[in-house]
Parts: C-alpha cells; structure tokens; sequence
C-alpha cells in the first residue's frame, strides 16, 4: 500500500491561506488518495470558519481542498486506538489536547503519517509517523 498523509489542521489552514508555495508544491506532488484528514481536522476548521464569519475566500479555499483530500471519519477503531494512545501517554507524563490526541490516534489507527507543524506531536510515541511539510 502506498504511503498515506493525514494533515492535521494548521496545514490546512496554511493551504487555504495560500501564501505557503513551498507547502502547497509538497502537496501536489502526492498524489490523490494517499492524502487525508480527520472528520476532527474538519470540525475544527469549520468552528473556525464560522467564527470568522465564514469568508467567502476561506469557504472556497475549504471546497477546493476536499475536492482532493477523502475525510476519514472518527469511527469505533479508532475510538478504541485513542483510549490506549491517551493511557500511555498519561502514563508517560505527556499530555496533548483532547482534539490533538484524537487526530494523532486517528493517524496511527488508519497507518497515515501525521503532516503537521505543531511541536507537540513530537511527544506522542505510540507508532505516530510525523512529517513537517
């Protein structure tokens, strides 16, 4: 199977800004399908859509996105994927937000290497796969 990339939100968010050529050059050289995000990626995008006031320019940027990029959705695997995640790394001492640590179970439940460029992920072990694009 061909390497997947789940983008955690501030991509996203860097995506529809536009203003990151380097970004979206990454990007375009993968081909579809082997790139995704987290039904929770996309609730935290539209929260932050609408509390904008939904801009036409960002609401377009979001369409053109999903045009290529599946939504997985946040089901019982990895519901039960999330619970052992959060249990190790308690037990570890790390602590990541609630939204961040379904993301990052939600990557290692599916085999997909996190895309992100929040530091905090490099403190999930667990079998997290993190690029910095």
């Amino acid at each position: 199977m061909s390497q997947r990339y789940m983008l955690d939100t501030n991509i996203v968010s860097h995506i529809m800004q536009g203003r990151d050529a380097a970004l979206l050059a990454r990007l375009v050289a993968v081909p579809v399908g082997q790139v995704v995000m987290s039904s929770v990626t996309l609730a935290e995008l539209e929260y932050g859509l609408h509390r904008k006031g939904q801009p036409p320019r960002l609401r377009n940027a979001m369409k053109q996105i999903l045009l290529r990029v599946d939504v997985l959705p946040w089901d019982e695997p990895v519901a039960r994927c999330y619970g052992g995640l959060c249990a190790t790394l308690e037990a570890q001492g790390t602590n990541l937000g609630d939204m961040d640590m379904m993301i990052a179970a939600h990557a290692v439940a599916v085999d997909a290497t996190l895309v992100s460029r929040d530091k905090a992920f490099a403190q999930v072990s667990g079998g997290l796969r993190l690029e910095v694009w």
